[in-house]
């Protein structure tokens, strides 16, 4: 794989979601990303030789494949020991205290290489009255002070699918702390833990917001303020066939453009932009224009101005907009639409994605970690790997 992050050497402890997203972000960007799976019962091991069955669909794990290891059995531990001592990064997702009753805490991972880089992905952090206890994005969004500000006025807090604490707060949060970490290294030529927290992420990615809050200049009632829907000209409208169009004419000059494709440029009547106790007359007659045309007509409408305007696309069919389509942002891989890696490098730019390869023979994925096949072997035979 190329991209920026050639021959720099990932060891994945196979986890659910931001682990993984981490991962591959890495693995994007040309990491060589080894994840070390758990065993399946009744799993039989690869034929000598597999090179497996692609799982195009699984796009989170995209880029690497793992070997199935038994991290129950001293042998198991002590070969994950022998991969990161050639490692630049290890990832695991563990609640705390979990690696180390394992044996791959950092501390023993420091042993064998103290310039490894180890990524910690939890919700509530590796410490605190809740490290212990379990949760999902939502939960942590709920405590970060998020959850609260989503949704519209006089309804309930909106969960905004699990993109904020798992992959923004979470995954994306990791890649960005190990990237620092590494940076780091240069200078001391040693590792360090990164203890990458969801609430922590999800409160950080909210830093403009409690900024606004301390100011004054945002509300805690929902759907009041200039971003979550209480502004019209900040909204998503229902089109004549049902779908939707997404306004964002923030700035004046944009708003103008805005009116002008609307056909209400010539309505003086109407508020000013800004004017709150108008906002509700503007809602009203933004609501009653757009429902007159389709969404394909007032993308016709607005295709040549700067309003902020454009339509709200589903994932079968965001890959098929013009602009994507001449960023080849979403690259197929056998027959799947996904998003392509990012952000986008000059010189070292990454590879088209791969697919995951379930069943590949564990001798082939490790040969390029020093690993022969006659140990492979063996550890197959001692049930160590499968």
């Amino acid at each position: 794989m190329s991209g920026p992050l050639a021959g720099v050497r990932v060891i994945e402890l196979a986890g659910l979601g931001p682990g993984p997203f981490c991962a591959m972000l890495l693995a994007d960007l040309g990491a060589d990303v080894l994840r070390i799976d758990r065993p399946k019962p009744g799993t039989s091991s690869p034929e000598s030789g597999s090179k497996g069955s692609a799982n195009a669909w699984d796009v989170l794990n995209r880029n690497r494949s793992g070997v199935a290891v038994d991290l129950r059995s001293p042998l198991g531990i002590e070969f994950v020991l022998g991969l990161a001592g050639q490692a630049d990064i290890l990832i695991e997702g563990f609640r705390p205290g979990v690696a180390e009753r394992l044996g791959l805490g950092p501390d023993d991972v420091r042993e064998v290489n103290p310039k490894l880089v180890y990524g910690r992905m939890t919700g509530w952090g590796q410490e605190g009255p809740l490290s212990a206890r379990a949760g999902h994005d939502l939960t942590y969004l709920a405590l970060s002070g998020a959850l609260a500000h989503i949704g519209r006025k006089d309804q309930p807090p909106t969960p905004p699918l699990n993109l904020v604490a798992d992959f923004g707060g979470g995954g994306m949060l990791l890649a960005f702390g190990i990237m620092a970490a590494l940076v780091e290294r240069a200078t001391s030529g040693l590792g360090q833990v990164v203890d990458a927290a969801m609430v922590d992420g999800a409160a950080l990615l909210m830093a403009p917001l409690f900024g606004a809050w301390n100011w004054g200049f945002w509300s805690a009632d929902r759907g009041t303020n200039l971003l979550d829907s209480g502004a019209p000209f900040y909204d998503v409208y229902e089109c004549a066939d049902g779908s939707w169009l997404a306004v964002a004419a923030l700035e004046p000059q944009f708003y103008a453009e805005l009116l002008l494709g609307l056909g209400l440029a010539e309505r003086s009547e109407l508020p000013d932009q800004y004017d709150q106790d108008g906002w509700p007359v503007l809602r009203a007659e933004f609501t009653r224009v757009i429902g007159t045309k389709t969404r394909d007509a007032w993308v016709e409408v607005f295709g040549d101005q700067d309003a902020c305007v454009a339509p709200v696309l589903n994932m079968g069919e965001a890959p098929l907009h013009p602009h994507a389509i001449a960023r080849s942002a979403f690259p197929v891989v056998d027959g799947v639409a996904q998003p392509g890696p990012a952000p986008r490098f000059g010189r070292t730019p990454a590879s088209v994605p791969q697919p995951s390869f379930e069943g590949v023979d564990p001798a082939l994925l490790l040969q390029g970690w020093g690993v022969s096949a006659e140990q492979v072997e063996r550890m197959q035979a001692e049930g160590t790997i499968t």
